[in-house]
C-alpha cells in the first residue's frame, strides 16, 4: 500500500487542528501557508474529513475547522481510511495462494496496528519535540 499525498497531506491538516486542539476555529489558509502547500488541494481534503465526522466547519470572519473530539480519540488510521480507502498492502488477497495470502495479511495487520494505535495527539506531541530538538545543539 501507498499512502498518496492525499492521505499525507490529511494528516497534516489534522496533526495542524490537533496542535491548536481546544484554541478555536484555525483556516485552512493558515494550516496551507505553514506547511508550505496548496490551499485549493487542503479544501478539497477537508470536506471528506468533515464528513466523515472527524472536523467541523465554523463560518464567520475567525472561522476555519476543529476537530470534533480529543486529538487523543482519533487515530491515524481513521484519516486514512477516510482519504485513502481500506488499508491493504495488495489487492484480491483472498486470490492468492495461501503462502503470499498469509504474508499480506500479516502486512495488512501490521500496518493497521501502528495506523490504529498512533494517534492525532501522538502526532502532535512527536511533531512538537521535533522542533524543540531542531535547536538544541550538542557540543
Amino acid at each position: 500500500m501507498k499512502i498518496s499525498t492525499k492521505g499525507r497531506y490529511g494528516l497534516t491538516i489534522m496533526i495542524a487542528l490537533a496542535k491548536k486542539y481546544g484554541d478555536g476555529p484555525i483556516s485552512l489558509k493558515s494550516i496551507a501557508r505553514e506547511n508550505q502547500l496548496s490551499e485549493h488541494y487542503l479544501e478539497q481534503l477537508i470536506a471528506p474529513l468533515r464528513n466523515a465526522g472527524l472536523v467541523k466547519s465554523v463560518r464567520g470572519a475567525y472561522g476555519g475547522y476543529m476537530l470534533t473530539r480529543d486529538p487523543a480519540e482519533i487515530t491515524s488510521g481513521d484519516v486514512i481510511r477516510v482519504l485513502e480507502g481500506p488499508i491493504s498492502p495488495v489487492e484480491g488477497i483472498e486470490d492468492e495462494e495461501p503462502a503470499k495470502q498469509a504474508l499480506w495479511i500479516r502486512i495488512r495487520d501490521a500496518v493497521k496496528d501502528v495506523l490504529d494505535t498512533t494517534t492525532l495527539y501522538d502526532l502532535a506531541q512527536h511533531h512538537e519535540d521535533d522542533e524543540h530538538d531542531a535547536y538544541m545543539f550538542y557540543i
